[in-house]
């Protein structure tokens, strides 16, 4: 997809970053009492257009600590946001259009028959440390990515068919593939090039530079204070702010704050300058007249969704009448209207309500007690020892669900389906961890279910999420094993025609609602609140594009 794990948004999605699935809840009030009557949706506009003027400090909040940062072996949302300030891909995406557009590359040619992607790069690039980037540095990633030493299984599953990467000269770079895939462009041109002088020296998946990163991007990582923030500081030697006048800001901190309700507090005194709300905030607390007179607030369709994972290696999970059973013991109703006040929508699917990706005809798994009683029994469940929990040759139905630590509304949405497992006779333990330590055991298949949430980009392809290929290591780790979805994913990847790629993701979903390898929940909406002092906030299909936030110099606050 190139998915990005979390469970709230990225940059592209954390959460869904892993704040996905939710993020606080009730806490002392900042301001005034939330008016009564009808929830405001929030504003459909967004700022006005302004000429955008440099200078100034961007204070954000930082859900979760990532592991590390490395752009060849990062995989969750937290890292993608960081990431992308400080390194650079070949190409950039025009955040309206979608089109793939120049960036360290200036242009680009693609052989007729879909194999062969030859680069240009500008001249003058250069890393952060000064010295020049060239085709060697961009082999050197693709190297990389390519090498099974390499722990970068999400990223290796868009480059199988990758033959070789070139550098005939300085400035060329040639990719030959040994088949053509829809998104080899996308994926070639939006990888961010590592420096070979830097990363090819030492352990690669250990390298001292995961926790100093060294890019061409806009901006350096100045500090890293585990637990506290991370400051990133304008790259006095970034090549692109001639051709679109960015970086806007002199640094950007991110606080490290798990805590939603301290976040909350932060941002109302003005110690951060915008954040993502938890819906019980949205239309309680920042739905304040004394709030609003201080912040803007938006909300949009996110391109995310929530779910929890079943490990189906485990024997409680292998009968797909039971992974059915458990999914009609959710009230993914009730969730939605009473912890997440309406502002989302249900899924039944990987692939996001709205695009022609997604499979609108499947008809959802209904809340539905009863059937998921018969469901259980047919499949040979039974409470034998009369412990008021279901066994099956001597095996009790009880399973650990792991979840994020601080993600009040992960927790809620467990607490109600932990109730009404019990009334079926399942019994569901709730394990809260750190971020780094639960994604260490997911990628280990040490779990029996995790809820988490995906961020999906335009042209979503399965295949790093789905195919049998990745379960061992890989995004699949919920090791989901089905040779016609694999078929129908493989077919894709080298259909051109879109319609016919629609067609064949929807047989997949089919396949998926059968299987229920997944409990697909909700996509949840984005909902920000920033600072009035912000500018150039605006709305794109697939989000919004920090790069084009600044503060007017009469309302800055920091630095010079």
């Amino acid at each position: 997809m190139h998915a990005t794990r979390s469970l709230a948004a990225a940059a592209l999605l954390s959460l869904l970053a892993l704040c996905g699935v939710g993020c606080a809840g009730p806490a002392p009030d900042a301001g005034d009492a939330a008016p009564d009557g009808p929830v405001d949706p929030g504003l459909t506009e967004y700022l006005p257009d302004a000429t955008p003027e440099h200078g100034d400090w961007l204070m954000l909040r930082l859900p979760a600590e990532m592991p590390h940062l490395n752009p060849v072996t990062s995989t969750d949302a937290y890292s993608s946001t960081i990431l992308a300030y400080v390194f650079d891909p070949l190409l950039d995406r025009d955040t309206d259009t979608l089109e793939m557009t120049p960036w360290l590359a200036e242009s680009w040619e693609v052989s007729p028959d879909h194999l062969v992607y030859t680069f240009h790069l500008r001249e003058g690039l250069v890393f952060s440390d000064g010295v020049p980037l060239t085709s060697e540095d961009v082999k050197f990633t693709f190297d990389r990515i390519l090498d099974p030493a390499v722990d970068a299984p999400h990223l290796r599953s868009y480059f199988t068919d990758l033959v070789s990467v070139e550098a005939p000269d300085p400035r060329t770079v040639r990719v030959t593939c040994s088949k053509p895939y829809y998104r080899h462009l996308v994926m070639i041109g939006s990888t961010q090039v590592i420096p070979k002088h830097v990363y090819g020296v030492g352990d690669f998946n250990n390298h001292p530079a995961n926790r100093a990163p060294v890019g061409s991007g806009m901006y350096v990582l100045e500090s890293w204070t585990t637990g506290q923030e991370l400051i990133l500081a304008r790259n006095p030697r970034f090549w692109g702010t001639a051709l679109r006048g960015w970086p806007h800001f002199d640094k950007i901190r991110y606080a490290v704050i798990t805590d939603d309700n301290a976040a909350f507090q932060l941002l109302a005194r003005g110690d951060l300058d915008s954040m993502a709300l938890t819906p019980e905030d949205w239309t309680r607390r920042a739905n304040t007249p004394r709030f609003r007179e201080r912040f803007n607030r938006f909300t949009s369709n996110r391109p995310a969704y929530t779910y929890i994972g079943w490990n189906l290696r485990k024997p409680q999970f292998a009968d797909k009448r039971v992974r059915r059973a458990l999914a009609m013991l959710l009230d993914r109703e009730t969730i939605l209207r009473e912890i997440y006040k309406g502002l989302g929508m249900a899924v039944h699917s990987g692939f996001m309500p709205g695009t022609p990706e997604y499979n609108a005809s499947l008809a959802a798994v209904p809340f539905d007690p009863a059937g998921a009683a018969r469901l259980l029994e047919e499949a040979g469940w039974k409470d034998t020892d009369n412990d008021a929990v279901l066994d099956k040759d001597g095996s009790a139905l009880r399973f650990e669900t792991l979840l994020t630590n601080q993600n009040p509304v992960a927790e809620k949405i467990l607490t109600v389906y932990k109730e009404e497992l019990a009334r079926a006779g399942v019994e569901l333990v709730i394990r809260p961890m750190e971020w780094a330590s639960m994604l260490d055991r997911v990628d280990k298949r040490d779990f029996d279910s995790v809820i988490m949430g995906w961020q999906m980009p335009p042209d979503p392809d399965p295949y790093q999420i789905w195919h049998s290929s990745q379960a061992d290591k890989g995004s699949n780790y919920v090791g989901f094993l089905n040779p016609e979805a694999d078929k129908l994913i493989e077919d894709a990847r080298v259909t051109f025609d879109a319609a016919e790629r629609v067609r064949l993701y929807h047989r997949f979903q089919e396949i998926l609602m059968d299987e229920q390898p997944y409990l697909f929940m909700l996509a949840p909406k984005a909902l920000l609140a920033a600072d009035k002092r912000i500018q150039g906030i605006r709305s794109h299909p697939f989000g919004m594009d920090e790069r084009e936030w600044f503060v007017p110099k009469a309302l800055q606050r920091y630095g010079n």
